[in-house]
């Protein structure tokens, strides 16, 4: 599995962590209101008072920690490990109020039942059927009265086929989702193909029009400078100047098609070039801070966003000013295009693309495909910012 594909894993790793962070609060709400409005002797109070507020501290941590930065590859298994021993010291130490804790025990293997680790659900199922035997059993050593009913041990069988319904649902999420990656993988595999055959298209077109008609246009131009410096004639000129046109034309459209400069330089000398030639037929000025990148892999789908950024403003935005900012941040690239111009309502795009103009949302969706992002910021009559991040190398 490539990098890209290991992020989206790790990111649906984090997420059951995270909503168990979440759950976890008002469940230790519940817990402490539960046996505040219970009235029974509590066995222990103090021991019962300082595990509830130790737990519902580390709960508040953990929650802040795993909402504001990466989950650790361990952080489940220690939350849920920390839910298990929390739950099994409260029921002991509050005596009898312990009757209306029990059911917390039923709660725990769905606190990681959506997870991708069946065998960790397995275990923490048949654990928590255990805990909770044995936290009946101290009860039954400690008062004789109360003994050991024999609906316990029906709570117990309950609790062991939830933990092996819990399993069996890991277990198909699991197969769910390694088939959704295996889709994705394909998805981006058939995108990259998709790119690659374009590329080889437009530089077969590129070298056609080069080696063909360009060069024939500019043969003709050439002997008619040679008729034009025999017989001077304003017609001629005309023809003259429209053959220049004509080559101009041709040479851009070689150049969009298969920019030598990207090809023979690298990115940040063809987004440059790609800068001047759009602040020379623009009526605006840009602002470009490049840092040099190098020759990332995804260099052409990088330079593709430029050209059709700068397009999109060139035709739509009136814009007056425009920054361009491309850096590199770990293994990625970053480009920004910003403008002062008329802006848009983002949520067209798809509307757009069901008119025909498919220019934002197919970048958009190579960008998606491709491991990378693409952010539109763009409010009417305050400018557009468009930035887009390259896929990991």
């Amino acid at each position: 599995m490539d990098r890209a594909s290991r992020q989206v894993v790790d990111y649906f790793a984090a997420e059951p962590v995270r909503v168990s962070a979440l759950l976890r609060l008002p469940l230790i709400g519940l817990i402490g209101f539960l046996v505040w409005i219970w009235e029974v002797d509590s066995w222990l109070p103090e021991v019962y008072a300082a595990i509830l507020g130790a737990y519902s501290l580390a709960a508040v941590v953990w929650a802040v920690v795993v909402f504001r930065g990466p989950v650790p590859a361990w952080g489940g298994r220690l939350s849920t490990g920390v839910d298990v021993l929390a739950v099994v010291a409260l029921c002991v130490v509050s005596g009898g109020a312990t009757a209306a804790l029990l059911p917390v025990f039923f709660l725990l293997p769905l606190s990681v039942a959506f997870g991708d680790r069946p065998a960790f659900t397995g275990i923490l199922g048949i654990s928590t059927a255990a805990c909770y035997l044995g936290a009946w059993i101290v009860y039954s050593k400690r008062d004789d009265h109360v003994g050991l009913p024999d609906v316990v041990y029906l709570q117990v069988g309950f609790l062991v086929w939830l933990a092996v319904a819990t399993t069996a649902l890991c277990f198909v999420l699991t197969r769910r989702a390694a088939r959704v990656a295996a889709l994705l993988e394909v998805r981006k595999r058939l995108v990259a193909e998709s790119m690659q055959a374009d590329e080889r298209t437009n530089r077969e077109l590129a070298e056609h029009l080069h080696d063909g008609p360009l060069q024939t246009l500019l043969a003709a131009r050439l002997e008619l400078d040679e008729v034009r410096e025999r017989m001077p004639d304003p017609a001629l000129d005309m023809v003259y100047a429209a053959l220049n046109d004509t080559a101009a034309g041709l040479r851009s459209t070689v150049t969009a098609l298969h920019p030598q400069v990207l090809a023979q330089l690298g990115l940040t000398p063809g987004v440059r070039e790609l800068v001047r030639q759009y602040e020379s037929r623009g009526d605006f000025t840009i602002d470009a801070e490049l840092e040099d990148v190098g020759k990332p892999v995804s260099q052409a789908l990088l330079y593709r966003a430029a050209r059709e950024l700068l397009a999109n403003i060139n035709k739509h935005a009136g814009a007056t000013a425009v920054t361009v900012r491309m850096f590199r941040t770990g293994d990625r690239v970053v480009l920004t295009v910003a403008d002062d111009g008329a802006g848009f309502e983002p949520s067209i795009v798809d509307q757009r693309v069901a008119e025909g103009h498919i220019g934002l949302a197919s970048l958009q969706a190579r960008f998606d495909s491709m491991g990378g992002a693409m952010a539109i910021d763009s409010t009417v009559g305050r400018g557009t910012r468009v930035t887009v991040t390259s896929p990991p190398e």
